[in-house]
C-alpha cells in the first residue's frame, strides 16, 4: 500500500494539538462490515490458535491500513472474565449485599482476565506494522462494571440501604481496574499511543445515573486509573455516550486527554468544540444516524463540509464516527465517510 500510518498523529490529537494529517478514528468495527468491506472474512479466525489469532490480526490491521487509519483500535474487556451471571443488560447481577460483596472472588479476578486476554495483546503486538500503534487496552469502565455486578436497576437500593456497601463496591471495582492496567501498560503499554475506557453514562437527555454517583463513587476510581495510565505515560482517552455536560468538567479535572462519543440529537459535535476543545482533544464528528441513513454521495459532501468547519476550530481532532462502527451500518455509507475524510486531508 501506498498509505504510510504514522501513530504520531494520533499522539497529537491526545496532546490536543493539530497534527500534521487529520487521523481517523472509531470505537469498534462490526467484522460483517469490514469483511463486506474487503471481501475478506476474518471473524471467526479470533477463536482459533495462535496461529489463527495472528491471521486475524493481520487481516484486521490490513482493513485499517486500506482505510488509511494510523492507529489500531484493540481492547479486551475486564467484564469477560466475571464468573455468571452478568447483569450489564439487564436484570439482577451476583452482588445484592455485603455478604456477595465479600464471597465474590475478586482475588481470582486478574489471573482470569489475563488468560483469557493475554494471547490476543501477543498477537497484536506480533502484528503491529511499522507505524501504527493501538488505541484501547483493558476495556469496560468503573460504571459499566457496577452494572455488570449489581444490574443498574438495583444500584439506588443498595446506595439507599448501605450506603457503606455502595462506596465499597466501587472502591473495589477500582481495586480491580488499577490492578489490571498496572499490569497490562508495562506488559503491552509500549505498543499503544493512548490508553482507552469506554463507560456510558448518559441518557439522550440525563445522566444514566444520580449524578451524586458519578461524582462520589465514579470519579474518584477514575482518578486512580488516570494517575496510573499517565504515570506509565499514556494519555487518557474516555468513551462515554449520553448527555454528560454535568459532569464533564469533572472529568477534565481528573485528567482526561480526549473525549469520544457525540450525537447530534443531544448537541452537535461543534458544541463539543466550542466548550471544551481548548483543554482536551476531541473524536468523531458524525453521527450514527446520518451515517446510517443518508446517500454516500450526501454524506461523503456533508464530512468533507463540516469537517471543514471543525478542523477550522478544534485543535486536536480525529475524523470517525460519533459512536462506532456496528454491524448496521452500510459498506458505502463508511467508505463515504472515510473518503471525506481523505478529501480533507487533501486540502492540507
Amino acid at each position: 500500500m501506498d498509505f504510510q500510518p504514522d501513530y504520531r498523529h494520533f499522539a497529537a490529537v491526545m496532546r490536543n494539538e493539530r497534527p500534521a494529517r487529520l487521523p481517523f478514528y472509531d470505537h469498534y468495527f462490526a467484522p460483517n462490515v469490514v469483511e463486506a468491506i474487503t471481501g475478506v472474512p476474518y471473524a471467526d479466525l479470533l477463536g482459533g490458535d495462535a496461529a489463527d489469532r495472528a491471521e486475524y490480526f493481520r487481516r484486521y490491521i490490513d482493513f485499517l491500513r486500506a482505510m488509511t487509519f494510523d492507529v489500531v483500535i484493540w481492547e479486551v474487556c475486564s467484564g469477560d472474565p466475571l464468573p455468571s451471571p452478568s447483569a450489564l443488560y439487564g436484570g439482577q447481577g451476583p452482588i445484592q449485599t455485603r455478604a456477595d460483596l465479600e464471597a465474590y472472588p475478586w482475588d481470582e479476578l486478574a489471573a482470569l482476565y489475563w488468560r483469557h486476554a493475554a494471547p490476543y495483546f501477543d498477537a497484536l503486538r506480533a502484528t503491529l506494522p511499522p507505524g501504527m500503534k493501538a488505541v484501547g487496552g483493558v476495556g469496560n469502565g468503573v460504571f459499566e462494571l457496577a452494572e455488570t455486578l449489581v444490574g443498574l436497576e438495583y444500584l439506588p437500593f443498595i446506595q439507599t440501604d448501605d450506603p457503606e456497601l455502595y462506596d465499597a463496591l466501587f472502591a473495589r471495582i477500582g481495586d480491580y481496574l488499577v490492578e489490571l492496567w498496572s499490569e497490562f501498560l508495562p506488559r503491552y503499554g509500549d505498543c499503544f499511543v493512548a490508553a482507552r475506557i469506554g463507560d456510558d453514562l448518559g441518557y439522550k437527555a440525563s445522566l444514566l445515573t444520580n449524578p451524586r454517583t458519578v461524582l462520589d463513587q465514579v470519579l474518584p476510581q477514575y482518578r486512580r486509573l488516570i494517575q496510573t495510565i499517565h504515570a506509565a505515560g499514556l494519555p487518557f482517552l474516555w468513551h462515554s455516550c449520553g448527555c454528560i455536560f454535568e459532569v464533564m468538567d469533572e472529568f477534565i479535572a481528573a485528567g482526561i486527554n480526549a473525549k469520544h462519543s457525540n450525537e447530534d440529537i443531544i448537541a452537535p459535535f461543534q458544541t463539543w468544540i466550542d466548550r471544551y476543545g481548548d483543554r482536551i482533544g476531541l473524536l468523531g464528528g458524525i453521527d450514527m444516524d446520518l451515517l446510517c441513513t443518508a446517500a454516500p454521495a450526501e454524506l461523503e459532501t456533508i464530512v468533507l463540509e463540516r469537517g471543514r468547519a471543525w478542523r477550522a476550530s478544534a485543535r486536536g481532532w480525529a475524523l470517525g464516527s460519533g459512536n462506532s462502527i456496528p454491524h448496521y451500518v452500510p459498506p458505502d455509507n463508511y467508505l463515504a465517510l472515510i473518503r471525506g475524510g481523505q478529501r480533507l486531508r487533501a486540502e492540507g
